[in-house]
């Protein structure tokens, strides 16, 4: 089962959502826990690396939604643990 750790700042990001977004978010994050545990990522979800900044990845979660994160020391053997960055409009890519 993966494993996930939110950074001080994604929380603080998260806080700032509005019900809907957060809701949108939710269901994203739904998606993308499923697709690393079958080990194929949804399409839709656009995940790429983000520029400039290695070992950091961007996911969409609405049409201006994005969340940042990169990938940490695994918590169990042979499992991923996601480090979710930062979450917003697009303008988090600006500092991830």
């Amino acid at each position: 089962m993966p494993t996930f750790e939110p950074l001080p700042r994604f929380l603080r990001d998260y806080a700032r959502l509005t019900q809907e977004q957060k809701k949108a978010w939710v269901r994203m994050r739904r998606r993308f826990v499923a697709g690393l545990k079958a080990g194929r990522l949804d399409p839709a979800l656009r995940v790429k690396r983000v520029q400039g900044h290695p070992g950091v990845w961007e996911i969409s979660w609405a049409p201006d939604g994005r969340a940042t994160f990169h990938y940490g020391d695994e918590v169990h053997p042979g499992e991923p643990h996601v480090v979710w960055r930062r979450i917003g409009t697009h303008d988090v890519l600006d500092r991830p």
